[in-house]
């Protein structure tokens, strides 16, 4: 390309350029060149401002790289050994400034970055003499998010190059998302070296449920993973994706346009509408840029806006050396003070302290906007601008149109009500962000559950018998297949399946999803995801109903104790014959009757008046309507009596259950060995966690007991704890189970078999239970040695595995085994029968 620039070898003062070499790709040689052009601009037109320090004209020098750290540290370092360089423009690659800007501090020179955007690179402290005029990735991660929240998108894919540029965008975009509650669902790393994906991209992309995916390189990688994205069919109109930066479309094959349609890019700009910039600085750079390079000008509206940031940074520069001159104007010495040497670390600008608080204040409007910087971050303040393209047709061909405008002040907004922004497909109607199950084959697991799911047996129509299943699970599925196009492949699951056992199918892979009445738990939500619940369900217990005991003919006489019937009835009798007494002589209905008919009939008086029935005849007398009052009265306190302790044993007959609730259970109203809990469910996991950990302070537990003369005692649990009494494989307990697993272990000694016993039963139990031993041995013991080990060991069944132990103690001769809480023993034979031993202690006293 024919250029006019003229020799920078007039001064000994110089600024450094670097810049990528323009020998890789085209995407790269645009912002290269680009920004080559603008850093001469600068410099010149600082000559045609008269613009000189210590009465030179600034000069200026370019080295270009690429993208190697070493060869850009080797030409860096050799320039500054050869040349009075004062100030460093660029590099524009991230990993390059890692290096570059602790050897500028070094030396005493500022470096000033134009396309350099890891956030790691803001830490003041850390890279003291480091600025950059281009916005971090801090920031593009923040207008990211928030154009996520605008369109209700919640998770994506990130695909990112293994240098700091990529590494620190990742990590930007992923601290920014947690902010904001998004997610980053999967994370896919392009190696630099190789130029390849580490790994499947096809199957990463299809087997992740977002359909968003940030693709975060320079535009040299980017059109290499376009291209194999391509190959595997993975762009639109099934995925949405967003580039860092815009590349050639022109390079992609024009039978696949169809496919770039959608993709969105979010970059840096300058073209915002309103935004305040220096436009008579840029108009004569430009004028200069096509007076001394016209080949390389690509008109006012298509200049990279990397270029205007390299202006801006050479411009900052330039003026702050001037104001460091000017406020060393009175001073006799130069204001210009550098060390040479043949070893660049040995070279020093002499005023870089003052040099680099000059930088920090200056402040003037720039090409790209306000220029002024932080004392505390290397960031620029203000002025961040992003905008948001769409690849879409223009014209018979796809190109990029600007949609939306971000800034620090304001989040997205329309650049032009006519630029509508198209979706993957075509489409005008944003994506959901999740992936399409359209004529995609899921195997869905379903256990049978009634009324969820439920085994029918139907006669077809030819006759066969056929099983369905019918249920509301079954009539789910169907709907969400017609509604959502996907091909299903219900697989029942087997009869002995637990909800825990769905749950790990589904995370090994054996179902795509399960639909059913599975609870929703914490321990689940860490190994599988959940959609949102569609059915509520509550906690149910079963006890057992009291049953009805048999009919008592003499219930009725319940309410009164024995001592007060007899009282009752004395008290009727003795009345009767005081009534007879009274009412004898006077009553005409007990003067012609006998001792005998008379008392009967007064007692006959006294029962009806006290049962409140009445009599057969009326008293005569005022002693017998005494009488009478009293009796009344009488009556009045029995039947109140009689009524209520009826009523009282009545309801005690039909008392509730034994427990009314969970809270019962808590509280240890009935035993914990008599709870029965199905295994393999979240009612399980309930128990341990609200139940068991909450009785487990007020249970007491196995009592401490120590060990005679050549005995070994063995503990499920701590003393004053309590064992889980689960079983794992239908039979034994954790801790039976595992003294099973290890007791026939050859060559072990028994000290060491239940060390392992305690050791494997603490994992399993996630801490909750720790078996506990006391032992009084004066010699090593083992139960198994090397004349028996050459048995075959069948662990097929629990059932093997216990009667190989027994077998092997008989083998090894111990004649007796006490203690051991079993359910069997055979003491004739002295064998050990180890069936269904849950939990409690092992007692053994080893006898030769």
């Amino acid at each position: 390309m024919q250029t006019t620039w003229s020799s920078s070898d007039f001064s000994s003062i110089k600024l450094l350029g670097i810049f990528e070499d323009i020998s890789n790709t085209s995407e790269s040689d645009e912002i290269s060149i680009h920004s080559r052009a603008m850093f001469k601009a600068a410099i010149f037109l600082s000559h045609e401002y008269n613009m000189t320090i210590d009465g030179q004209f600034i000069g200026w020098q370019i080295i270009q790289t690429s993208g190697n750290v070493m060869d850009c540290f080797s030409s860096t370092c050799l320039a500054v050994s050869t040349g009075n360089i004062v100030g460093i423009v660029g590099p524009e690659l991230s990993r390059e400034v890692l290096v570059i800007a602790p050897f500028a501090n070094r030396i005493g020179i500022p470096v000033i970055s134009y396309a350099a955007t890891d956030p790691e690179l803001a830490d003041r402290k850390t890279y003291p003499a480091f600025y950059r005029t281009v916005p971090s990735d801090d920031t593009a991660a923040l207008s990211i998010a928030q154009l996520f929240i605008t369109f209700n998108w919640t998770s994506c894919i990130i695909i990112y190059q293994n240098d700091a540029f990529g590494s620190g965008a990742f990590k930007a975009i992923t601290q920014t998302f947690n902010r904001y509650n998004l997610n980053v669902s999967q994370s896919i790393i392009f190696d630099i070296a190789t130029l390849e994906i580490q790994g499947n991209l096809q199957t990463y992309l299809t087997s992740c449920s977002s359909r968003i995916v940030i693709l975060w390189a320079q535009p040299t990688y980017i059109t290499l993973i376009l291209q194999s994205a391509l190959d595997f069919d993975v762009l639109g109109p099934l995925f949405t994706w967003m580039l860092s930066s815009s590349v050639s479309l022109n390079s992609f094959n024009q039978n696949f346009h169809e496919k770039l349609i959608g993709m969105l890019t979010i970059q840096p700009t300058l073209d915002v509408s309103g935004k305040l910039i220096n436009r008579t600085l840029l108009n004569a750079a430009y004028q200069i840029w096509q007076q001394h390079e016209p080949g390389s000008f690509p008109g006012s509206t298509n200049v990279s806006d990397y270029a205007l940031f390299a202006f801006d940074s050479t411009w900052s520069l330039i003026q702050s050396l001037q104001q460091l001159c000017s406020t060393n104007a009175n001073n006799v010495s130069s204001c210009i003070s550098i060390v040479n040497s043949s070893f660049c670390f040995n070279s020093r600008f002499m005023n870089s302290n003052s040099f680099f608080k000059g930088i920090i204040n200056t402040t003037f409007l720039g090409v790209s906007g306000p220029i002024q910087f932080s004392a505390n971050v290397t960031n620029r303040i203000n002025g961040s601008y992003y905008v948001a393209q769409s690849v879409q047709y223009s014209s018979n061909t796809i190109d990029y149109v600007s949609v939306l405008e971000w800034s620090d002040d304001t989040s997205w907004i329309d650049v032009q009500q006519s630029n509508t922004i198209v979706w993957p497909g075509n489409s005008l109607v944003p994506p959901n962000g999740f992936a399409r199950l359209a004529n995609v084959n899921i195997r869905i697991g379903v256990i049978e559950s009634i009324p969820f799911t439920t085994i029918s047996n139907v006669i077809d129509q030819y006759g066969q018998n056929k099983t369905t299943l019918v249920g509301y699970v079954p009539d789910l599925i169907n709907l969400l297949q017609n509604r959502m196009g996907f091909i299903s492949q219900v697989i029942l699951a087997p009869p002995n399946q637990t909800y825990a056992g769905l749950v790990n199918a589904v995370a090994n892979g054996v179902y795509d999803i399960v639909v059913g009445d599975v609870t929703i738990t914490a321990a689940r939500s860490e190994i599988v995801k959940f959609s949102n619940s569609i059915f509520d369900n509550s906690l149910c217990l079963i006890v057992r109903k009291n049953q009805m005991s048999n009919v008592d003919l003499i219930a009725y006489l319940g309410p009164f104790s024995t001592n007060l019937w007899i009282i009752v009835l004395a008290t009727s009798f003795f009345a009767g014959l005081f009534m007879r007494l009274l009412e004898h002589s006077e009553n005409q209905e007990l003067q012609h009757r006998s001792f005998i008919s008379s008392s009967a009939m007064s007692w006959w008086y006294s029962v009806g008046t006290i049962m409140g029935y009445g009599a057969d005849f009326r008293v005569a007398t005022a002693a017998g309507r005494l009488l009478t009052v009293g009796l009344y009265i009488l009556s009045l306190v029995l039947v109140a009596s009689y009524t209520a302790n009826l009523a009282s044993d009545l309801t005690l007959a039909k008392s509730p259950n034994i427990i009314s609730g969970i809270d019962d259970i808590k509280k240890g109203k009935i035993p914990y060995n008599r709870i029965g809990i199905v295994v393999g469910t979240a009612m399980k996991d309930y128990y341990v966690r609200e139940i068991s950990e909450d009785r487990s302070s007020s249970l007491q537990g196995l009592t401490a007991m120590h060990a005679s003369s050549h005995t070994v005692i063995a503990f499920s649990c701590a003393p004053g704890k309590t064992a889980l009494d689960e079983t794992q494989n239908g039979r034994n307990s954790i801790f039976t189970g595992s003294l099973l697993e290890h007791i026939a272990t050859p060559n072990i000694r028994i000290e060491d078999i239940f060390m392992n016993v305690a050791r494997e039963v603490h994992s399993q139990s996630g801490g909750f239970q720790r078996p506990f031993r006391s032992t009084d041995l004066t010699e090593k013991v083992y139960l198994v040695t090397h004349d028996v080990s050459a048995r075959t060991v069948r662990q097929t069944s629990s059932f093997d595995r216990q009667q190989e132990v027994q077998d092997i103690m008989q083998i090894r001769g111990y004649s007796e085994a006490t203690g051991l809480y079993s359910k069997y023993q055979d003491t004739s034979n002295k064998r050990i029968n180890l069936k269904q031993f849950y939990t409690g202690m092992v007692k053994m006293r080893l006898i030769r």
